[in-house]
């Protein structure tokens, strides 16, 4: 069986990569002495293979490709070009533009040359890795019922926080740090999702803005952790290691959002590091019977091809490595449908995926897919195989819409009740992630204090960026010192995250929105890493009280079985019914009162079986919850239904009026304007 990449067995170092239309592949050696080159030799299917004692850890290598350069027919073989190891453990340093790093001449010539200039002096370089001393620990296997997602930038989340070590702040140590691991533990996260740390380039178009490309969403090494995150150069294999340790010690899972739609090399003007050189043609989709073009679905350059059986295998390989020798418990697919398009449109039953499912490494790891690309059809969300988990835009969009204050309750009542328009069939609540914000867009705290985007430090006239936000500033854009729209700004934060947490689905909370973190306006801060972007931990900017709230509603989450479980609600809609949606008098809801576009009061009450108590740790004393939501603008006064007990309610939860907690509950009840209640009746 063929291995991609470089593995070392204690004596020989094989080397295999993937060209199916290469004459000839060199390996490249670094050595005190010069360089070594090692003649690959082609093998079955396109693979080009080889294997050295010259070669020990901590070797440096690259590779050199020999063919035709015919852009008509898609070729770029370029020998002049040093290239990348796609599935490299590491990387020894950062990707800086350079024009040598160009792959033709002038990408904007009628008739395109080669760019003869030897780009090794430009590129960092491949480095063999020896095998992990021991294997990496099993995945925790937490169940989606039971799982908190905590999205976080690994620089980003320590950069300020003044108990991690200088040293540490922005590296994988950092995030290992145990006042940051007990940060999470407090809020209830069982997993971060980590955005990419996959090592990535940077283009062209970023080396003119004069700003970094900080999200890294540019891959070139698949399965190299990105070393802006170690602590000194060629750790980041082992500190990458730690963390997940760490982590895992703790209780927390490790995902990756990882990105195999499309690489860092871009369009044709981007640099040529690594699958452009290889193989272009092979690698990558192209506009029907042009070459010239590539197929751009994902809006940064290129596609990576799914149809081709070497790109799945390298992909595969890649996610086994991050299993195998670091740890990792899942993965975020970045623009999956790209991973799953057919000759257009996006298949369910893509061969991708069929491998994915049958592969003994990766079968039983966390697999979410963002469901959406910029292909033909490209949003959709709710069509991917049964194991997969998808981030719930739908969620976001109506959840949004409804604290803003737009009427309406029918898409409301779905997505707390879990999405079963989406999932329901061979999947449960747990097929989506509901979220409220994420990396993508405002923070929470600017979703609540922008109406506009705010982007002109991005360099590009404000003209990047979302402007569909459905955010509300309640008065005022931006800061303020007006006491009336602070208070309407922190009340709507604390709507967001009751509602999170009291949905069937499973929850993400994106980094530092639990203590209030800002932007500024900007909702595509892709290329800044400063304050701007990194959670701050300290008061004045840290708002302690909404973590207090964020730290409650999670923890009484854990111990309501009500919102975690696996199934969806029951349709029964009688007087027994273990879910009942009603009216704030306590009759049922009528087919006008789910049309009424202005209905902006919503009631689920559910009565909770012995066995669902007995099981849920804090709620064996508890026969039924009422969760209401109240969008509007006035406190609404809610009934139960007749003859049921009014007796023993108190009030488990109350965002707009948090002290309230523990209450006893006197009806008819106060559902408090621009609030989530959630009762329960002992």
């Amino acid at each position: 069986m063929i291995v991609p990449g470089a593995t070392w067995d204690g004596r020989v170092t094989r080397f295999a990569v993937w060209s199916a239309n290469a004459r000839a592949i060199e390996v490249e050696l670094g050595h005190e002495g010069g360089v070594l080159r090692l003649a690959l030799r082609p093998g079955r299917d396109g693979w080009w293979v080889g294997e050295t004692t010259d070669a020990p850890p901590g070797t440096r290598y690259g590779f050199r490709a020999h063919g035709p350069f015919d852009p008509a027919h898609g070729h770029y073989f370029n020998p002049a070009k040093l290239l990348l190891d796609p599935l490299a453990r590491l990387i020894d340093g950062p990707i800086a533009w350079h024009e040598a790093l160009r792959t033709v001449r002038d990408p904007r010539a009628r008739v395109l040359e080669p760019d003869p200039r030897d780009s090794a002096p430009f590129l960092p370089r491949a480095v063999v890795v020896a095998p992990a001393a021991a294997p990496a620990e099993p995945a925790l296997r937490t169940h989606w019922c039971d799982t908190v997602v905590y999205e976080c930038h690994v620089r980003g989340l320590t950069m300020r926080h003044p108990d991690v070590p200088p040293a540490h702040r922005g590296t994988y140590l950092g995030l290992a740090a145990e006042p940051v691991i007990a940060h999470l533990r407090s809020l209830g996260v069982t997993a971060v999702q980590l955005m990419p740390v996959q090592h990535h380039a940077q283009d062209e178009h970023v080396a003119r803005l004069g700003r970094p490309n900080y999200w890294g969403y540019a891959p070139v090494g698949f399965c190299a952790p990105d070393g802006r995150y170690a602590t000194a150069p060629g750790r980041q294999v082992e500190e990458f290691r730690a963390m997940v340790r760490a982590l895992h010690a703790a209780g927390i899972e490790v995902l990756l959002d990882v990105v195999f739609n499309h690489t860092g090399e871009g369009a044709l003007d981007g640099p040529g590091v690594s699958l452009r050189g290889l193989d272009n043609r092979g690698y990558y989709r192209h506009v029907g019977d042009a070459p010239l073009r590539y197929e751009d679905v994902t809006g940064c350059g290129n596609t990576l091809d799914f149809r081709v059986p070497a790109v799945r295998a390298l992909t595969l390989a890649a996610l086994r490595t991050w299993v195998v020798e670091f740890g990792v418990d899942g993965f975020r697919f970045d623009l999956a449908p790209a991973l799953g398009r057919g000759d257009a449109a996006f298949e369910a039953e893509a061969p991708f995926f069929d491998e994915l499912r049958a592969d003994p490494v990766l079968r039983g790891v966390k697999l979410i897919a963002e469901p959406w690309d910029l292909g033909p059809g490209g949003y959709v969300l709710g069509r991917f195989p049964h194991e997969w988990t998808e981030w719930n835009g739908r969620y976001r969009d109506t959840v949004r819409r409804f604290w803003r204050g737009a009427g309406g309750v029918a898409d409301l009542a779905t997505r707390l009740a879990g999405s079963s328009d989406l999932f329901e069939g061979s999947r449960a609540p747990q097929a989506g992630i509901n979220f409220v914000t994420c990396h993508d867009g405002f923070t929470l705290r600017d979703l609540v204090s922008y109406e506009r985007k705010h982007n002109e430090a991005n360099g590009e006239g404000n003209r990047d960026g979302s402007d569909h936000n459905e955010s509300r500033n309640w008065g005022v854009e931006g800061p303020t010192a007006a006491r009336h729209v602070l208070d309407m700004r922190a009340r709507t934060m604390r709507a967001f995250v009751a509602t999170l947490a009291c949905s069937l689905g499973v929850p993400m909370l994106a980094h530092g929105d639990e203590v209030g973190r800002t932007q500024r306006g900007n909702n595509n801060p892709w290329c800044q890493d400063s304050p701007l972007t990194w959670v701050p931990w300290e008061p004045p900017e840290a708002d302690l009280d909404f973590l207090a709230f964020t730290r409650y509603a999670f923890a009484l989450r854990h111990r309501l079985h009500a919102f975690r479980r696996r199934s969806f609600l029951p349709r029964d809609e009688g007087a027994g019914a273990a879910a009942r949606w009603l009216r704030a008098d306590g009759t049922p809801m009528t087919p006008e009162d789910w049309a009424d576009p202005d209905r902006r009061t919503l009631l689920l009450l559910l009565a909770l079986r012995r066995d669902a108590r007995a099981g849920a740790p804090g709620e064996s004393e508890a026969r039924a919850l009422l969760l209401g939501l109240n969008g509007g603008s006035r406190a609404v006064p809610v009934q139960l239904p007749d003859g049921h007990d009014r007796g023993g309610w108190h009030v488990l939860l109350e965002s707009a009026h948090p002290a309230r907690h523990g209450a006893e509950v006197h009806w008819p009840f106060a559902l408090p304007a621009h609030g989530v209640a959630l009762l329960a009746h002992r």
